[in-house]
């Protein structure tokens, strides 16, 4: 981890101020250009001995506190380089603005235009000169004590590609049929059996850390049996701390289905209560650490009150001291794997796609390597998966004989077999892979986000340089090989089979935590726990100048932040509460005290109605969440400061009623998050200019053409990519004008929307914003004209997976969309003009029609009245039809034969459609 932190240091100095230097204006701070060559000269020295450093920090504190000196220079360092490039940027920008106020002068020099810009310039950089002086000093002398620990020499050189093999289906559940069954049998057991005791049923799943306990009570929950049997189920991740008012909104959030507008515990058990009424319910409480009895008692006499006496309550735990205070009916505890079952498990992944001549050279050295993981599920298949990758027999020696399964450690804190894997990662993905200790345990990640802020640490930028890929192409590589190191787990997956969200397994964040002791910690949103020591909370308090990054947890009346003003280092903040009262007063405080801040997390605050000024203090902040903030009304011009800004997330911040004018600043700025900002009626014509931009969610045409984008200003954001709604397109006047957004041209765009606001004549309009035939995904909202213009007729959209035609009242027919060879998913809404859909529909080019659509969705055609197929010889149609849903087409009379009978179809789904329902319930009774 500090190897990689060095060489975060080592590349913003080469490729930052190095390049700086040979500004005319630097020359005026002396010797800082030898300063920095000789600082790279002794951070390259000192690098050579860290990989023999990090593998004995873990049995010598005096090599751990050596490291952690060092990697507090790395902080220093970055900080410092990341000041002075703002710096320079920053005076760009004012000579920028400067220069064009007074472009009919000549200009000589800018020192010589704004001698007060230029001293304001040269002080700051003195400034900086100055502390780059310091940290070198104290750099020497960390170095210099390197040589009282005789390290080894050998630079571990960070590989030019990752190795990769077919995809290995793991399986998630080895050697556990007979403990599921014994679950099972208990969670199944009739409610009038003698077996079922006065109070609710608990049963405790009991064994150590990797041992699969999750997993199990997974298998049990997703049972189909268990399905059936419970009217609720229930999952809820507990972890520590124990905090009965966040379980309780998460157990009536899945009950209702939406975040319950309640915040004290007697509202929400009252209301638990009341959904639980006479139901058979399973809740599942994974991975519980308290034994306080007074907390789990004000949960248990919730679930004791209403419900079925069928009802379970299943629990995980590391703990038999936890068992025994919930005073569970049934306590399973789980063992370990036997020999022969660790020796399959790790034989069928690690040896998977090599050759029977190298299983037979490595089997006898796999198996003493199974046989030192003891039983651990998630020990056989991390090392199972680290060997894979390995052919050699010296590379499995090297394994099997590491001192790291000697260390007295990891019976208390780490696996060995993560230490292992952790090893063998590159540099630059131990650091990413640390960095997620920040998340609170049981964390559902979105992997958007955290590829996100792993640029705004700068954890991407060294790989990107070198290979000339965008730091998020690289981030996403770089989770890549951390999932398939299991590092992560749980994946949600979208349509495409990309990852979007994953958890790490508790053990695997211990071990993160265990790298980062120091460096990342979760904060309770209160100043000190209760029942702290005096001598305790002075040792919390000055560990804090360390603390990087840092997470709030826990639900607030009253947010206090105290505790992060002592952090006044802290790169990362984030939070994972809901602000209920006012926080306006404690944010400026907060902007101030905070000054080193790469990343900032203040989503779903509700109470944040503008925010403050001094948010421009922040200059390196690269990374700003306020979605989901649905009061914030404004944005202060202060933002705009933020030169270092990549990320700015506003979505469904409702209320938000215009940009700062002077976006345009935000040179930096990649991600502009602003999906359903449904108060915004425009963008500052700026954004025009950020070219590094490649989200931008929602686009509005405005009629304030002065100060307001117009469609034209999508010209030159050609590195767009992903979803782009634009709204306002009634308000664009002609073709020639629409033209100019050059569409086409966005060739990485997936996912388009279209809103034409019902205006008429504007054929000529739609056809001039032809996407590029890459789209996946296109959606056409009030689309007034009577005609379908003509990419739309001609479906050059080869590669279309998604059509959506929404309120399209013009139009009284469809176009040929059964000719689009790939689409799967097809969506008419609200077309009132359409009486009759027949063979256009289908097209006429082909012998197929709609070769590949799954689903095929009506609804509210009020006007519909025939819907006709007409069958040609030779001619298929529909043939992968899965789902068909009709909704709100009262006068349609009758689907088409064939629809029913000669497609695939599994699912029908006809409502408010009285025709409809009242022929087929007729055919069903004939039947």
């Amino acid at each position: 981890m500090a190897d990689a932190l060095l060489a975060i240091a080592l590349q913003r100095l080469a490729f930052g101020v190095e390049q700086q230097i040979g500004d005319c204006r630097l020359t005026l701070v002396l010797g800082v250009d030898e300063e920095i060559r000789s600082l790279t000269d002794t951070l390259l020295s000192v690098r050579d001995v860290l990989e023999d450093a990090e593998r004995r920090q873990v049995k010598e504190k005096s090599v751990q506190g050596w490291l952690e000196k060092l990697k507090d220079m790395a902080y220093q360092m970055d900080d410092v380089v990341d000041e002075w490039s703002t710096a320079v940027l920053r005076s760009s920008q004012m000579e920028g603005a400067e220069n064009a106020s007074i472009s009919k002068k000549k200009k000589v020099s800018s020192c010589i235009f704004s001698p007060c810009l230029c001293f304001k310039q040269v002080a700051s950089r003195r400034v900086i000169a100055l502390k780059i002086k310091a940290i070198k000093q104290q750099l020497d002398v960390i170095a210099s004590q390197r040589t009282q620990f005789n390290f080894i020499s050998g630079l571990t050189v960070e590989p030019q590609r990752f190795i990769t093999t077919s995809r290995l289906d793991i399986p998630e559940v080895y050697g556990r049929d007979m403990d599921k069954n014994t679950i099972l049998s208990h969670l199944l057991i009739s409610e009038t059996s003698q077996e079922i005791q006065s109070g609710i049923y608990i049963v405790s799943i009991v064994g150590t850390g990797g041992m699969g306990k999750t997993t199990l009570a997974q298998l049990v929950y997703n049972h189909p049996d268990v399905k059936d049997h419970f009217d609720e189920r229930i999952w809820i991740c507990v972890s520590d701390p124990f905090d009965p008012i966040r379980i309780s909104r998460d157990i009536l959030e899945i009950l209702q289905g939406d975040s319950p507008n309640l915040h004290s515990l007697e509202a929400l058990q009252q209301k638990i209560q009341m959904c639980i009424a006479g139901k058979k319910f399973l809740i599942v409480l994974d991975d519980v650490w308290t034994e306080n009895h007074q907390l789990w008692g004000q949960l248990k006499s919730t679930l004791n009150c209403g419900g079925h006496a069928g009802s379970r309550i299943l629990v995980t735990t590391r703990k038999e001291s936890v068992v025994k205070m919930m005073g569970a009916t049934y306590v399973h505890s789980l063992e370990e794997l036997s020999p022969e079952q660790s020796q399959a498990l790790f034989h069928q992944i690690a040896f998977f796609e090599k050759s029977r001549e190298k299983v037979e050279e490595l089997k006898e050295i796999g198996e003493k390597i199974a046989d030192k993981c003891k039983g651990l599920p998630l020990a056989i298949k991390t090392l199972g998966i680290l060997m894979r990758l390995k052919n050699n027999k010296e590379e499995w020696e090297s394994i099997l004989n590491s001192e790291v399964w000697q260390l007295d450690e990891f019976e208390r804190d780490i696996s060995p077999a993560l230490l292992l894997s952790y090893y063998d990662l590159p540099p630059a993905i131990k650091r990413c892979f640390s960095y997620c200790a920040v998340f609170p345990k049981d964390t559902v990640i979105e992997v958007d986000k955290l590829i996100k802020l792993w640029m705004a640490q700068s954890y991407l930028n060294c790989n990107h340089v070198i290979s000339n890929k965008e730091m998020e192409a690289v981030g996403k590589e770089y989770f890549q090989y951390l999932a398939g190191r299991s590092f992560f787990q749980d994946f949600e997956k979208d349509d495409d089979d990309n990852i979007i969200r994953c958890k790490m397994h508790d053990i695997v964040h211990d071990f993160a935590q265990f790298l980062t002791k120091n460096e990342c910690c979760i904060i309770q949103a209160f100043d000190m726990p209760q029942g702290i020591g005096f001598a305790e909370e002075r040792r919390a308090k000055a560990s804090f100048p360390k603390v990087r990054h840092a997470t709030l947890v826990g639900l607030q009346s009253y947010p206090k932040f105290f505790s992060t003003y002592k952090m006044k280092n802290l790169h990362t903040l984030l939070h994972e509460f809901s602000v209920i009262s006012s926080i306006d007063e404690a944010l400026p405080k907060l902007f101030q005290h905070l000054i080193c801040l790469r990343a900032l997390d203040l989503q779903q605050n509700l109470s944040i109605t503008e925010l403050p000024k001094e948010i421009g203090k922040l200059i390196h902040l690269k990374y700003l969440n306020l979605s989901y903030c649905y009061s914030l009304t404004e944005l202060p011009e202060t933002i705009c400061d933020l030169y270092n800004l990549q990320t700015l997330n506003i979505r469904e911040c409702i209320a938000l009623e215009e940009l700062p004018k002077a976006m345009y600043k935000l040179v930096n700025l990649r991600h502009l998050q602003n999906f359903l900002t449904i108060g915004l009626e425009g963008l500052p014509n700026g954004i025009s200019r950020l070219n590094s931009l490649q989200t931008l969610e929602k686009f509005i045409v405005s009629n304030d053409g002065d100060n307001e984008c117009q469609i034209g200003d999508l010209k030159n954001l050609n590195n767009l990519r992903g979803e782009l709604e634009i709204r306002g397109l009634r308000k664009v006047e002609d073709a020639r004008e629409a033209q100019e957004a050059e569409l086409k041209n966005k060739i990485y765009l997936q996912h388009l929307t279209l809103e034409f606001g019902e205006k008429e004549g504007i054929k000529d309009v739609a056809q001039a914003l032809q996407p590029h035939p890459n789209l996946k995904s296109l959606a056409i909202w009030s689309y007034g004209d009577t005609e379908w213009h003509g990419w739309m007729m001609r479906l050059s959209l080869t590669q279309l997976k998604n059509l959506e035609l929404s309120h399209c009242n013009g139009c009284s027919y469809m176009p040929p969309l059964g000719e689009l060879p790939v689409l799967e998913k097809l969506e008419i809404k609200d077309m009132k003009s359409v009486k009759h859909i027949g063979g256009e529909f289908l097209g006429s080019s082909s012998t197929t029609a709609f070769p590949k659509l799954k689903k095929l969705i009506f609804h509210n055609m009020k006007e519909w009245e025939k819907w006709e197929v007409k069958e040609d010889e030779g001619m298929s149609i529909m043939s992968c039809l899965s789902l068909l849903k009709i909704r709100g087409c009262p006068k349609l009379e009758e689907l088409p034969d064939h629809v029913l009978q000669r497609t695939p179809l599994q699912e029908v789904v006809i409502t408010d459609s009285d025709i409809l329902l009242q022929r087929y319930k007729q055919d069903m009774g004939e039947e």
